[in-house]
């Protein structure tokens, strides 16, 4: 009896094919021979917590509002969040988004005191943590740190206005019983005349049939200022952050880091100050600073030097002490 030995066939795979990258998404596209303005340069991006939203800020001192968009496509209709997270669901599609709305952040200023213009460029946009699902953004451009929150209302528009014939009949039998004088017009007893009580009733049916053809619900988004932070910083701000607890953000600029809380404007702690009391003694200035996203008591900050120091905001008020990494 022989037997016969079969090798193992060797499948020769092939190199996968390059990594080809594309534009999932792109706004504000222009044709080649299209002048960019300089208000139109983008200076400041920011990505809500969940992903839901995007922030854009520019230099002319606007922040533009994208939102994700859900279609019938996304798995979002069927499951919610944390059902998707449970089966470690794998997206097939990149996510999308739209235009949601765009507000006025900040406009030029003047500095008489110090004779200097300060520019609306919106430096940084920071999305905040809100308990009741609402949308507050903070921006701030080199001097002044602005609260906006983000609400949607349903308003009601005119859409179309179609004029019944009743509503010219009656305005003309108004005006002839404006001429009539009393002894002409029958009356009832409780004062009512006798044409106008026979068209009560169509009155109450035609003008509800108008109002529905004339208005019209449409969802709008607008933004409001809640709070500004300002007269704070002498140079300009270069970076803020929010805190985990979600009452207080930092502000910092070429030497100061300020630490204020959301629901008061006119006034900040200075926890840290790298200002020397010569200026000629300077050696290194802030470059940005970041709280940690889950320990509020810790803060990291960058210099010039490339060094990069966390302090914990717990041992005093002012921070001198840090690790240097």
């Amino acid at each position: 009896m022989n037997l016969s030995t079969r090798q193992p066939s060797i499948r020769t795979s092939s190199p996968p094919p390059p990594l080809e990258w594309k534009f999932s998404q792109v706004f504000g596209e222009r044709n080649s021979g299209d002048d960019i303005q300089d208000v139109d340069i983008i200076s400041a991006v920011e990505f809500e917590k969940s992903g839901d939203y995007l922030a854009v800020g520019d230099r002319g001192g606007r922040v533009v509002i994208f939102e994700r968009k859900y279609g019938k496509d996304t798995p979002d209709e069927l499951y919610s969040r944390n059902q998707l997270e449970q089966l470690d669901f794998a997206f097939s599609n990149h996510p999308e988004y739209q235009y949601k709305t765009e507000f006025q952040s900040h406009e030029p200023e003047f500095d008489y005191l110090k004779s200097v213009e300060i520019e609306e460029k919106i430096n940084k946009v920071k999305w905040c943590t809100t308990p009741n699902g609402s949308l507050f953004i903070l921006s701030t451009n080199d001097k002044t740190i602005k609260l906006w929150k983000v609400k949607e209302r349903k308003i009601k528009k005119a859409n179309d206005m179609d004029h019944h014939q009743f509503v010219s009949s009656e305005n003309a039998l108004l005006a002839e019983s404006s001429f009539m004088s009393e002894q002409d017009i029958p009356s009832f007893t409780n004062g009512t005349h006798p044409e106008l009580k026979d068209n009560t009733a169509n009155n109450a049916f035609l003008s509800h049939g108008v109002h529905a053809k004339i208005a019209n619900n449409e969802d709008t988004t607008y933004a409001r200022c809640r709070r500004v932070y300002a007269h704070a910083h002498d140079f300009n701000i270069n970076s803020i952050s929010n805190n985990s607890d979600g009452e207080t953000f930092i502000s910092a600029d070429d030497l100061r880091i300020n630490l204020w809380n959301l629901e008061i404007s006119n006034q900040s702690f200075n926890i840290i100050d790298m200002k020397p009391s010569n200026m000629e003694d300077l050696t290194e200035v802030i470059t940005s600073a970041e709280f940690h996203p889950i320990h509020c008591n810790l803060l990291a900050y960058g210099s010039s030097r490339g060094f990069i120091r966390l302090v914990d905001m717990r041992q005093s008020a002012l921070c001198d002490y840090s690790g240097r990494m």
